[in-house]
Protein backbone atom coordinates (compact mmCIF):
# COMPACT_ATOMS: atom_id res chain seq x y z
CA UNK A 1 0.00 0.00 0.00
CA UNK A 2 1.27 2.99 -1.23
CA UNK A 3 2.67 5.43 1.77
CA UNK A 4 0.46 8.46 0.07
CA UNK A 5 -3.04 6.75 -0.19
CA UNK A 6 -5.21 5.92 2.55
CA UNK A 7 -5.99 2.67 3.99
CA UNK A 8 -9.70 2.38 4.14
CA UNK A 9 -12.03 -0.66 5.89
CA UNK A 10 -15.38 -1.16 4.58
CA UNK A 11 -17.40 -3.17 6.05
CA UNK A 12 -20.51 -5.22 3.84
CA UNK A 13 -23.51 -5.01 6.50
CA UNK A 14 -25.24 -7.34 3.86
CA UNK A 15 -22.77 -10.16 3.77
CA UNK A 16 -21.22 -9.52 7.66
CA UNK A 17 -17.62 -9.25 6.17
CA UNK A 18 -14.94 -6.48 5.46
CA UNK A 19 -12.40 -5.58 3.15
CA UNK A 20 -9.26 -3.46 3.49
CA UNK A 21 -8.53 -0.84 0.37
CA UNK A 22 -6.13 1.42 -0.84
CA UNK A 23 -8.13 4.96 -1.82
CA UNK A 24 -6.88 8.10 -2.48
CA UNK A 25 -4.07 10.34 -2.10
CA UNK A 26 -3.39 12.06 0.87
CA UNK A 27 -1.67 14.96 -0.87
CA UNK A 28 -4.81 15.98 -2.78
CA UNK A 29 -7.89 14.30 -0.24
CA UNK A 30 -5.70 15.66 3.04
CA UNK A 31 -8.32 13.15 5.06
CA UNK A 32 -11.29 14.36 6.76
CA UNK A 33 -13.68 16.36 5.22
CA UNK A 34 -11.64 16.20 1.72
CA UNK A 35 -11.03 12.21 2.30
CA UNK A 36 -14.76 11.45 3.28
CA UNK A 37 -16.42 13.42 -0.02
CA UNK A 38 -13.59 11.80 -2.28
CA UNK A 39 -15.33 8.28 -0.76
CA UNK A 40 -18.52 9.76 -1.34
CA UNK A 41 -17.85 10.48 -4.77
CA UNK A 42 -16.54 6.96 -5.02
CA UNK A 43 -18.97 4.74 -3.32
CA UNK A 44 -22.43 7.24 -2.99
CA UNK A 45 -25.47 7.30 -5.23
CA UNK A 46 -26.30 11.09 -5.78
CA UNK A 47 -29.64 10.04 -7.62
CA UNK A 48 -31.20 7.50 -4.72
CA UNK A 49 -33.09 8.32 -1.73
CA UNK A 50 -30.82 8.54 2.10
CA UNK A 51 -32.36 5.11 3.04
CA UNK A 52 -31.06 3.22 -0.14
CA UNK A 53 -29.55 0.43 1.33
CA UNK A 54 -26.07 0.95 -0.50
CA UNK A 55 -25.69 4.30 0.82
CA UNK A 56 -22.68 5.03 2.63
CA UNK A 57 -21.99 6.36 5.95
CA UNK A 58 -18.31 7.25 6.45
CA UNK A 59 -15.93 8.22 9.58
CA UNK A 60 -12.46 9.95 8.10
CA UNK A 61 -9.69 11.33 10.25
CA UNK A 62 -6.93 13.15 8.71
CA UNK A 63 -3.05 12.71 8.24
CA UNK A 64 -2.04 14.05 11.29
CA UNK A 65 -5.00 12.34 13.41
CA UNK A 66 -3.20 10.70 16.41
CA UNK A 67 0.41 12.59 15.98
CA UNK A 68 -0.55 15.92 17.43
CA UNK A 69 -2.42 17.96 20.41
CA UNK A 70 -6.03 18.84 19.38
CA UNK A 71 -6.00 16.39 16.04
CA UNK A 72 -8.77 14.71 17.64
CA UNK A 73 -11.67 14.83 15.53
CA UNK A 74 -13.33 12.21 12.82
CA UNK A 75 -16.05 13.88 9.86
CA UNK A 76 -18.79 11.52 9.31
CA UNK A 77 -19.89 11.89 5.76
CA UNK A 78 -23.61 10.23 4.66
CA UNK A 79 -26.77 11.64 2.55
CA UNK A 80 -28.92 13.05 5.32
CA UNK A 81 -32.30 12.52 5.91
CA UNK A 82 -32.71 15.81 6.81
CA UNK A 83 -32.55 17.36 3.15
CA UNK A 84 -31.23 14.10 1.63
CA UNK A 85 -28.34 15.55 0.25
CA UNK A 86 -24.84 14.77 1.19
CA UNK A 87 -23.71 16.31 4.58
CA UNK A 88 -21.10 15.95 6.97
CA UNK A 89 -20.94 16.03 11.21
CA UNK A 90 -17.90 15.99 13.39
CA UNK A 91 -17.47 14.26 16.70
CA UNK A 92 -14.54 14.15 18.74
CA UNK A 93 -14.13 11.19 21.96
CA UNK A 94 -12.00 8.73 21.56
CA UNK A 95 -12.76 7.57 18.02
CA UNK A 96 -10.05 9.66 15.97
CA UNK A 97 -7.19 7.88 18.02
CA UNK A 98 -9.20 4.10 18.02
CA UNK A 99 -9.11 4.50 14.12
CA UNK A 100 -5.39 5.58 14.13
CA UNK A 101 -4.67 2.51 16.33
CA UNK A 102 -6.69 0.31 14.83
CA UNK A 103 -4.86 1.28 11.32
CA UNK A 104 -7.67 2.89 9.52
CA UNK A 105 -7.58 6.54 7.79
CA UNK A 106 -11.74 5.84 7.25
CA UNK A 107 -14.51 3.54 7.99
CA UNK A 108 -16.90 2.98 5.13
CA UNK A 109 -20.00 0.93 6.27
CA UNK A 110 -22.27 -0.09 3.26
CA UNK A 111 -25.39 -2.10 2.44
CA UNK A 112 -27.83 -2.93 5.40
CA UNK A 113 -27.90 -5.77 8.12
CA UNK A 114 -30.59 -8.27 8.14
CA UNK A 115 -31.48 -7.80 11.48
CA UNK A 116 -29.87 -4.93 13.95
CA UNK A 117 -26.23 -5.50 14.87
CA UNK A 118 -23.40 -3.89 16.17
CA UNK A 119 -20.45 -3.84 13.73
CA UNK A 120 -16.66 -4.33 15.50
CA UNK A 121 -13.69 -3.07 13.92
CA UNK A 122 -9.75 -3.28 14.91
CA UNK A 123 -6.81 -3.93 13.62
CA UNK A 124 -7.39 -8.03 13.51
CA UNK A 125 -10.76 -7.98 13.63
CA UNK A 126 -13.81 -6.92 11.37
CA UNK A 127 -17.28 -8.57 12.44
CA UNK A 128 -21.26 -8.14 12.96
CA UNK A 129 -22.47 -9.37 16.23
CA UNK A 130 -26.05 -9.91 17.08
CA UNK A 131 -27.53 -6.33 18.75
CA UNK A 132 -31.98 -6.90 18.14
CA UNK A 133 -32.16 -7.26 21.76
CA UNK A 134 -30.91 -3.52 22.45
CA UNK A 135 -33.12 -2.58 19.35
CA UNK A 136 -35.31 0.46 21.64
CA UNK A 137 -32.80 0.71 23.82
CA UNK A 138 -32.15 4.41 25.17
CA UNK A 139 -28.41 5.43 24.13
CA UNK A 140 -27.19 4.83 28.03
CA UNK A 141 -28.12 1.46 28.31
CA UNK A 142 -26.98 0.64 25.13
CA UNK A 143 -23.60 1.88 25.85
CA UNK A 144 -23.56 -0.21 29.28
CA UNK A 145 -24.71 -3.49 27.74
CA UNK A 146 -21.58 -3.02 24.41
CA UNK A 147 -19.21 -2.04 26.71
CA UNK A 148 -19.69 -5.74 28.57
CA UNK A 149 -20.24 -7.38 24.99
CA UNK A 150 -16.78 -5.99 23.68
CA UNK A 151 -14.08 -5.64 26.05
CA UNK A 152 -10.74 -5.19 25.82
CA UNK A 153 -8.73 -2.48 24.11
CA UNK A 154 -9.33 -0.26 27.05
CA UNK A 155 -7.95 3.43 26.58
CA UNK A 156 -8.24 3.04 22.97
CA UNK A 157 -11.92 1.88 22.43
CA UNK A 158 -14.41 3.63 21.26
CA UNK A 159 -18.17 3.18 21.66
CA UNK A 160 -20.57 4.66 19.04
CA UNK A 161 -24.73 4.08 19.36
CA UNK A 162 -28.09 5.50 18.54
CA UNK A 163 -30.94 5.87 20.42
CA UNK A 164 -34.76 5.58 19.60
CA UNK A 165 -34.70 8.74 17.78
CA UNK A 166 -32.06 6.40 15.28
CA UNK A 167 -34.56 3.52 14.92
CA UNK A 168 -37.61 5.68 14.22
CA UNK A 169 -35.41 7.69 11.45
CA UNK A 170 -35.92 10.94 12.84
CA UNK A 171 -34.16 13.65 10.40
CA UNK A 172 -31.87 14.65 13.32
CA UNK A 173 -31.25 11.49 15.28
CA UNK A 174 -27.68 11.56 16.19
CA UNK A 175 -24.68 9.22 16.73
CA UNK A 176 -23.47 9.25 20.74
CA UNK A 177 -20.09 8.98 20.97
CA UNK A 178 -18.01 7.63 23.81
CA UNK A 179 -21.10 9.34 26.09
CA UNK A 180 -20.11 12.95 26.12
CA UNK A 181 -19.38 13.48 22.12
CA UNK A 182 -21.48 13.61 19.26
CA UNK A 183 -22.25 13.10 15.44
CA UNK A 184 -24.97 15.27 16.34
CA UNK A 185 -26.51 17.92 13.25
CA UNK A 186 -28.06 16.09 10.18
CA UNK A 187 -29.30 12.63 11.09
CA UNK A 188 -25.94 10.54 10.82
CA UNK A 189 -28.18 8.12 13.54
CA UNK A 190 -30.60 7.88 11.26
CA UNK A 191 -28.60 6.40 8.86
CA UNK A 192 -27.01 4.21 11.39
CA UNK A 193 -30.82 3.01 12.11
CA UNK A 194 -31.91 2.74 8.42
CA UNK A 195 -28.54 -0.03 8.16
CA UNK A 196 -30.36 -1.70 11.29
CA UNK A 197 -26.29 -0.82 13.14
CA UNK A 198 -27.46 -0.19 16.92
CA UNK A 199 -23.40 0.32 17.44
CA UNK A 200 -20.25 0.55 16.47
CA UNK A 201 -17.36 -0.27 18.30
CA UNK A 202 -13.45 -0.04 17.19
CA UNK A 203 -10.72 -1.28 18.63
CA UNK A 204 -7.65 0.76 18.51
CA UNK A 205 -5.48 -2.80 19.03
CA UNK A 206 -2.49 -2.29 17.21
CA UNK A 207 0.57 -0.07 17.63
CA UNK A 208 1.25 3.49 16.19
CA UNK A 209 4.67 4.03 15.59
CA UNK A 210 6.80 7.38 14.98
CA UNK A 211 6.14 9.11 12.28
CA UNK A 212 8.30 10.77 9.23
CA UNK A 213 11.92 10.95 8.36
CA UNK A 214 13.45 11.97 11.60
CA UNK A 215 11.68 10.67 14.59
CA UNK A 216 13.69 13.31 16.76
CA UNK A 217 12.66 16.45 14.46
CA UNK A 218 9.36 15.21 14.82
CA UNK A 219 9.56 14.72 18.98
CA UNK A 220 10.88 18.36 18.95
CA UNK A 221 7.71 19.85 17.54
CA UNK A 222 5.47 17.76 18.96
CA UNK A 223 6.67 19.45 22.40
CA UNK A 224 6.17 22.86 20.51
CA UNK A 225 3.35 22.71 19.43
CA UNK A 226 1.93 20.80 23.19
CA UNK A 227 2.87 23.95 25.17
CA UNK A 228 1.88 26.25 22.46
CA UNK A 229 -1.89 24.70 23.05
CA UNK A 230 -1.41 24.69 26.57
CA UNK A 231 -0.22 28.33 27.27
CA UNK A 232 -2.74 29.69 25.40
CA UNK A 233 -5.09 32.34 26.89
CA UNK A 234 -7.64 30.79 24.62
CA UNK A 235 -7.38 27.38 25.04
CA UNK A 236 -7.62 27.97 29.42
CA UNK A 237 -10.82 29.72 28.06
CA UNK A 238 -11.97 26.71 26.82
CA UNK A 239 -10.81 24.58 29.85
CA UNK A 240 -12.20 26.91 32.57
CA UNK A 241 -15.99 27.89 31.65
CA UNK A 242 -15.53 26.42 28.57
CA UNK A 243 -18.50 27.98 25.31
CA UNK A 244 -21.04 28.21 28.29
CA UNK A 245 -18.92 31.52 29.43
CA UNK A 246 -20.20 32.73 25.92
CA UNK A 247 -23.71 33.18 27.85
CA UNK A 248 -23.47 36.32 29.73
CA UNK A 249 -21.87 38.18 26.92
CA UNK A 250 -24.36 37.02 23.82
CA UNK A 251 -26.99 37.64 26.15
CA UNK A 252 -25.08 41.16 26.90
CA UNK A 253 -24.87 42.19 22.88
CA UNK A 254 -28.86 41.58 22.56
CA UNK A 255 -28.06 37.87 20.39
CA UNK A 256 -29.33 35.24 22.63
CA UNK A 257 -32.26 33.55 21.33
CA UNK A 258 -34.62 33.29 24.33
CA UNK A 259 -38.00 31.21 24.22
CA UNK A 260 -38.45 30.71 20.04
CA UNK A 261 -36.14 34.23 19.34
CA UNK A 262 -39.26 36.05 20.69
CA UNK A 263 -36.24 37.89 22.56
CA UNK A 264 -32.42 38.04 22.47
CA UNK A 265 -32.08 39.42 26.05
CA UNK A 266 -32.98 38.50 29.39
CA UNK A 267 -32.00 39.71 32.75
CA UNK A 268 -32.94 35.46 33.92
CA UNK A 269 -30.26 34.45 31.50
CA UNK A 270 -27.90 34.63 34.85
CA UNK A 271 -29.90 31.36 35.54
CA UNK A 272 -28.26 29.84 32.81
CA UNK A 273 -24.98 31.20 32.37
CA UNK A 274 -21.47 29.43 32.17
CA UNK A 275 -20.37 30.86 35.46
CA UNK A 276 -23.77 29.69 37.13
CA UNK A 277 -23.55 25.84 36.39
CA UNK A 278 -19.60 26.11 36.93
CA UNK A 279 -20.49 27.51 40.61
CA UNK A 280 -23.42 24.58 41.24
CA UNK A 281 -23.10 22.17 38.96
CA UNK A 282 -19.66 21.19 37.42
CA UNK A 283 -18.36 18.00 38.77
CA UNK A 284 -15.20 17.51 36.50
CA UNK A 285 -13.82 18.25 32.87
CA UNK A 286 -13.16 15.76 30.09
CA UNK A 287 -11.44 15.69 27.26
CA UNK A 288 -11.34 13.95 23.83
CA UNK A 289 -8.10 11.34 23.67
CA UNK A 290 -5.38 13.22 22.18
CA UNK A 291 -6.54 16.69 23.92
CA UNK A 292 -4.95 18.51 26.89
CA UNK A 293 -7.00 20.86 26.74
CA UNK A 294 -10.10 19.26 28.75
CA UNK A 295 -13.35 21.69 27.30
CA UNK A 296 -15.99 19.12 28.30
CA UNK A 297 -17.56 20.21 31.51
CA UNK A 298 -19.70 17.58 32.79
CA UNK A 299 -22.74 18.60 35.30
CA UNK A 300 -24.31 16.78 38.39
CA UNK A 301 -27.77 16.29 37.51
CA UNK A 302 -29.51 14.50 40.99
CA UNK A 303 -32.86 13.45 40.30
CA UNK A 304 -35.24 12.40 43.01
CA UNK A 305 -37.13 8.66 42.42
CA UNK A 306 -41.42 8.81 43.15
CA UNK A 307 -40.69 7.36 46.55
CA UNK A 308 -39.12 10.44 47.75
CA UNK A 309 -36.22 9.15 50.03
CA UNK A 310 -34.14 7.99 47.23
CA UNK A 311 -31.74 9.78 44.51
CA UNK A 312 -30.06 8.84 41.81
CA UNK A 313 -27.45 11.37 40.22
CA UNK A 314 -26.11 11.76 36.49
CA UNK A 315 -23.27 13.24 34.64
CA UNK A 316 -24.39 15.12 31.43
CA UNK A 317 -22.11 17.06 29.32
CA UNK A 318 -23.08 20.86 28.62
CA UNK A 319 -22.15 23.56 26.53
CA UNK A 320 -22.92 26.71 25.26
CA UNK A 321 -24.92 25.46 22.29
CA UNK A 322 -26.79 22.95 24.70
CA UNK A 323 -27.88 25.77 26.87
CA UNK A 324 -29.29 27.59 24.09
CA UNK A 325 -31.29 24.64 22.60
CA UNK A 326 -32.93 23.92 25.77
CA UNK A 327 -32.26 26.41 28.11
CA UNK A 328 -32.88 29.90 26.41
CA UNK A 329 -35.01 28.88 23.43
CA UNK A 330 -37.32 27.03 25.68
CA UNK A 331 -37.82 29.29 28.15
CA UNK A 332 -35.88 27.34 31.22
CA UNK A 333 -33.54 29.64 32.79
CA UNK A 334 -32.38 27.77 35.44
CA UNK A 335 -29.36 25.62 35.32
CA UNK A 336 -30.62 22.09 36.78
CA UNK A 337 -33.53 22.61 34.68
CA UNK A 338 -31.88 22.93 31.36
CA UNK A 339 -29.18 20.11 32.37
CA UNK A 340 -32.31 17.54 33.14
CA UNK A 341 -33.46 18.24 29.73
CA UNK A 342 -29.83 17.91 28.21
CA UNK A 343 -30.35 14.28 29.71
CA UNK A 344 -33.60 13.36 28.30
CA UNK A 345 -32.54 14.17 24.44
CA UNK A 346 -29.08 12.42 25.55
CA UNK A 347 -30.83 8.95 25.88
CA UNK A 348 -33.24 9.33 22.80
CA UNK A 349 -30.31 9.64 20.77
CA UNK A 350 -31.10 13.28 19.49
CA UNK A 351 -29.33 16.64 18.19
CA UNK A 352 -29.91 18.88 21.09
CA UNK A 353 -29.93 21.80 19.10
CA UNK A 354 -32.39 20.83 16.61
CA UNK A 355 -34.69 19.05 19.35
CA UNK A 356 -34.53 22.54 21.71
CA UNK A 357 -35.25 24.48 18.29
CA UNK A 358 -38.14 22.25 17.46
CA UNK A 359 -39.95 22.01 20.58
CA UNK A 360 -39.47 25.98 21.03
CA UNK A 361 -41.11 26.41 17.66
CA UNK A 362 -44.38 23.73 18.83
CA UNK A 363 -44.41 25.39 22.11
CA UNK A 364 -45.30 28.81 20.37
CA UNK A 365 -47.63 27.10 17.87
CA UNK A 366 -49.78 25.60 20.88
CA UNK A 367 -49.69 29.09 22.45
CA UNK A 368 -51.30 30.31 19.37
CA UNK A 369 -53.83 27.50 18.30
CA UNK A 370 -52.37 26.17 15.62
CA UNK A 371 -51.38 22.78 17.38
CA UNK A 372 -54.36 21.11 19.98
CA UNK A 373 -53.82 19.32 23.30
CA UNK A 374 -54.13 16.53 21.95
CA UNK A 375 -51.17 16.62 18.89
CA UNK A 376 -48.97 17.79 21.45
CA UNK A 377 -50.33 15.75 24.59
CA UNK A 378 -48.22 18.14 27.17
CA UNK A 379 -49.14 21.42 28.33
CA UNK A 380 -46.06 23.00 26.15
CA UNK A 381 -45.09 26.21 27.88
CA UNK A 382 -41.82 28.36 27.88
CA UNK A 383 -40.44 27.26 31.08
CA UNK A 384 -42.25 23.89 31.75
CA UNK A 385 -39.26 21.14 32.14
CA UNK A 386 -41.78 18.08 33.22
CA UNK A 387 -43.63 18.82 29.95
CA UNK A 388 -40.85 18.78 27.99
CA UNK A 389 -39.48 16.08 29.23
CA UNK A 390 -42.29 14.47 28.40
CA UNK A 391 -42.65 16.03 24.57
CA UNK A 392 -39.03 14.58 24.25
CA UNK A 393 -39.26 10.89 24.96
CA UNK A 394 -42.29 11.37 22.24
CA UNK A 395 -40.04 13.12 19.81
CA UNK A 396 -37.51 10.13 20.04
CA UNK A 397 -40.18 7.45 19.82
CA UNK A 398 -42.16 9.30 17.26
CA UNK A 399 -45.23 8.55 19.06
CA UNK A 400 -47.74 9.77 17.15
CA UNK A 401 -48.37 11.51 13.60
CA UNK A 402 -47.17 15.59 15.27
CA UNK A 403 -44.09 14.01 16.78
CA UNK A 404 -43.33 12.46 13.49
CA UNK A 405 -44.07 14.95 12.12
CA UNK A 406 -41.57 17.22 13.86
CA UNK A 407 -39.20 14.90 13.90
CA UNK A 408 -38.68 15.12 10.62
CA UNK A 409 -37.37 19.28 11.60
CA UNK A 410 -39.67 22.14 12.97
CA UNK A 411 -40.25 23.51 9.09
CA UNK A 412 -41.66 20.16 7.97
CA UNK A 413 -44.44 20.29 10.88
CA UNK A 414 -44.68 24.50 10.17
CA UNK A 415 -45.48 23.61 6.44
CA UNK A 416 -47.79 21.00 7.98
CA UNK A 417 -49.53 22.88 11.60
CA UNK A 418 -48.91 26.61 10.22
CA UNK A 419 -46.16 29.04 11.74
CA UNK A 420 -43.53 28.97 9.18
CA UNK A 421 -42.57 32.73 9.91
CA UNK A 422 -41.57 31.82 13.26
CA UNK A 423 -39.66 28.58 12.59
CA UNK A 424 -36.32 29.31 13.59
CA UNK A 425 -34.45 27.14 10.51
CA UNK A 426 -31.94 28.39 8.51
CA UNK A 427 -31.02 25.29 6.35
CA UNK A 428 -31.60 23.56 9.44
CA UNK A 429 -32.54 24.16 13.27
CA UNK A 430 -30.77 27.43 14.28
CA UNK A 431 -27.58 27.74 16.31
CA UNK A 432 -27.40 29.67 19.29
CA UNK A 433 -26.36 33.10 17.78
CA UNK A 434 -28.76 35.79 16.79
CA UNK A 435 -26.18 38.19 15.88
CA UNK A 436 -27.17 39.72 12.73
CA UNK A 437 -27.77 39.76 9.20
CA UNK A 438 -24.29 38.05 8.42
CA UNK A 439 -24.77 35.05 10.47
CA UNK A 440 -28.19 34.45 8.93
CA UNK A 441 -26.90 34.84 5.28
CA UNK A 442 -24.02 31.76 6.54
CA UNK A 443 -26.26 29.32 8.33
CA UNK A 444 -28.91 29.61 6.07
CA UNK A 445 -26.41 28.97 2.85
CA UNK A 446 -23.21 27.21 4.12
CA UNK A 447 -22.14 23.71 3.59
CA UNK A 448 -23.48 22.49 7.06
CA UNK A 449 -25.66 24.61 7.54
CA UNK A 450 -23.74 25.08 10.77
CA UNK A 451 -21.99 28.18 12.74
CA UNK A 452 -19.08 26.83 12.55
CA UNK A 453 -18.82 26.63 8.84
CA UNK A 454 -17.78 30.30 8.70
CA UNK A 455 -16.86 32.68 11.35
CA UNK A 456 -19.71 34.79 10.71
CA UNK A 457 -21.24 34.99 14.17
CA UNK A 458 -18.04 36.84 14.99
CA UNK A 459 -18.22 38.83 11.53
CA UNK A 460 -21.54 40.33 12.91
CA UNK A 461 -20.05 41.27 15.66
CA UNK A 462 -16.77 43.37 14.56
CA UNK A 463 -18.35 44.52 10.82
CA UNK A 464 -20.52 47.05 10.51
CA UNK A 465 -19.98 48.77 7.00
CA UNK A 466 -22.66 46.49 5.10
CA UNK A 467 -20.66 45.79 2.07
CA UNK A 468 -22.09 42.46 0.97
CA UNK A 469 -19.25 41.88 -1.77
CA UNK A 470 -16.38 41.85 1.46
CA UNK A 471 -18.73 39.22 3.83
CA UNK A 472 -19.09 36.82 0.55
CA UNK A 473 -15.26 37.24 0.21
CA UNK A 474 -15.20 36.22 4.19
CA UNK A 475 -17.13 33.30 4.00
CA UNK A 476 -15.35 31.91 1.04
CA UNK A 477 -12.17 32.56 2.58
CA UNK A 478 -12.95 32.09 5.85
CA UNK A 479 -14.84 28.04 4.87
CA UNK A 480 -11.29 27.38 2.60
CA UNK A 481 -9.20 27.91 5.81
CA UNK A 482 -11.38 25.25 8.13
CA UNK A 483 -11.49 22.91 5.10
CA UNK A 484 -7.96 22.70 6.29
CA UNK A 485 -8.55 21.90 9.60
CA UNK A 486 -11.45 19.35 9.06
CA UNK A 487 -9.32 17.94 7.01
CA UNK A 488 -6.09 17.20 9.00
CA UNK A 489 -8.72 16.79 11.12
CA UNK A 490 -8.42 19.27 14.32
CA UNK A 491 -10.64 20.43 16.82
CA UNK A 492 -11.59 24.21 15.40
CA UNK A 493 -10.60 25.45 19.05
CA UNK A 494 -7.22 25.00 18.06
CA UNK A 495 -7.42 27.31 14.93
CA UNK A 496 -5.59 29.91 16.80
CA UNK A 497 -2.62 28.01 16.86
CA UNK A 498 -2.40 25.75 13.92
CA UNK A 499 -1.81 28.57 11.58
CA UNK A 500 -0.38 26.92 7.96
CA UNK A 501 3.22 27.68 8.85
CA UNK A 502 2.86 25.28 11.60
CA UNK A 503 1.16 23.42 10.06
CA UNK A 504 3.29 22.50 7.42
CA UNK A 505 6.17 22.02 9.41
CA UNK A 506 3.73 19.43 11.22
CA UNK A 507 3.24 17.49 7.41
CA UNK A 508 7.06 17.47 7.23
CA UNK A 509 7.60 16.21 10.31
CA UNK A 510 5.24 12.72 9.42
CA UNK A 511 6.74 12.82 5.95
CA UNK A 512 4.17 14.14 3.52
CA UNK A 513 6.46 17.79 2.47
CA UNK A 514 4.48 17.91 -1.03
CA UNK A 515 0.89 18.29 0.61
CA UNK A 516 2.93 20.55 3.05
CA UNK A 517 4.04 22.86 0.46
CA UNK A 518 0.93 23.00 -1.90
CA UNK A 519 -1.70 23.02 1.13
CA UNK A 520 -3.64 26.18 -0.31
CA UNK A 521 -4.10 24.36 -3.41
CA UNK A 522 -5.14 20.96 -1.95
CA UNK A 523 -7.49 22.81 0.57
CA UNK A 524 -9.23 24.53 -2.64
CA UNK A 525 -9.64 21.55 -4.51
CA UNK A 526 -11.54 19.68 -1.52
CA UNK A 527 -13.57 22.95 -0.94
CA UNK A 528 -14.73 22.66 -4.25
CA UNK A 529 -14.82 18.23 -4.31
CA UNK A 530 -17.70 19.34 -1.17
CA UNK A 531 -19.92 21.51 -2.55
CA UNK A 532 -19.84 18.98 -5.99
CA UNK A 533 -21.07 16.65 -4.01
CA UNK A 534 -23.38 18.56 -2.18
CA UNK A 535 -25.08 20.36 -5.27
CA UNK A 536 -24.82 16.57 -7.06
CA UNK A 537 -27.24 15.62 -4.37
CA UNK A 538 -29.66 18.41 -5.09
CA UNK A 539 -28.88 20.89 -2.88
CA UNK A 540 -30.66 23.96 -4.56
CA UNK A 541 -29.09 26.95 -3.00
CA UNK A 542 -31.80 29.41 -4.02
CA UNK A 543 -34.44 27.43 -2.92
CA UNK A 544 -33.45 28.14 0.86
CA UNK A 545 -34.98 31.05 3.21
CA UNK A 546 -35.10 33.07 5.98
CA UNK A 547 -37.94 33.21 7.77
CA UNK A 548 -39.52 36.41 8.89
CA UNK A 549 -38.92 36.06 12.72
CA UNK A 550 -35.14 36.38 11.87
CA UNK A 551 -36.05 39.78 10.41
CA UNK A 552 -37.47 41.08 13.21
CA UNK A 553 -34.66 40.51 15.48
CA UNK A 554 -33.28 43.50 17.09
CA UNK A 555 -29.80 43.63 18.35
CA UNK A 556 -26.94 45.72 19.94
CA UNK A 557 -26.54 46.89 16.42
CA UNK A 558 -30.07 47.47 15.76
CA UNK A 559 -32.80 46.62 13.49
CA UNK A 560 -32.19 43.74 10.86
CA UNK A 561 -31.84 45.24 7.28
CA UNK A 562 -33.62 43.39 4.85
CA UNK A 563 -32.26 44.49 1.89
CA UNK A 564 -27.86 43.79 3.30
CA UNK A 565 -29.40 40.53 4.00
CA UNK A 566 -30.72 39.58 0.75
CA UNK A 567 -27.57 41.41 -1.27
CA UNK A 568 -25.40 38.68 0.76
CA UNK A 569 -27.54 35.43 0.58
CA UNK A 570 -27.53 36.72 -3.58
CA UNK A 571 -23.83 37.09 -3.81
CA UNK A 572 -23.01 33.49 -1.53
CA UNK A 573 -25.34 31.48 -3.68
CA UNK A 574 -23.52 33.02 -6.53
CA UNK A 575 -19.97 31.46 -4.88
CA UNK A 576 -21.40 28.30 -4.19
CA UNK A 577 -22.55 27.90 -7.49
CA UNK A 578 -19.06 28.72 -8.80
CA UNK A 579 -17.28 26.74 -6.14
CA UNK A 580 -19.93 23.63 -7.12
CA UNK A 581 -19.52 23.94 -10.48
CA UNK A 582 -18.74 20.74 -12.47
CA UNK A 583 -14.64 20.47 -13.08
CA UNK A 584 -13.33 22.40 -15.73
CA UNK A 585 -16.43 24.36 -15.76
CA UNK A 586 -15.44 26.91 -12.38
Amino acid sequence: MSDAAFRVCIVHLDEGKGEIVSFGDKNLHIGGSGLAAALFEKYGLPNESWSHPDQPLIFAIGCLTGYFPLMSKVVAGFKSPYHDQYAESHAGGRLALAMRFAGYDAIVLRGRARLPVAVHVGARVIETKDANYLWGANVFTTGRVIRRAFPGASGHRSIMRIGPAGETLSAYGCINVDTFRHFGRLGSGSVMGVKNVKAIVVSGDSDLPLPGPDPKAYGKLFKKVYEDMTATEMMSKYHNLGTPGNVIPINELKSLPIRNLQQTTDPDAVGISGEKFAADLLIRNAACAGCPVGCIHVGMLREQFQDEHRFQIRQVSYDHELIFALGSMVGVMDASGALALMDEVEKQGLDAMSAGVALAWATEAYQKGLLTKEQVEYDLAFGNVDAYKEAIWCLGHGKNEFYRALAQGAMVAAKKFGGEDFACVLGQEMAGYATGETFFASQSLSFRHSHLDTGAYGYDQKEHDKNADKAVKYFVDDERERVILTSLVSCLFARGVYKKGLLAECLTSVGLPDLAANLDKAADEMQRLRWRMRLSTGYEPEKTSVPKRFLEVETWAGKMDPGYLDAVRAGYIKAIRELGAPRGES
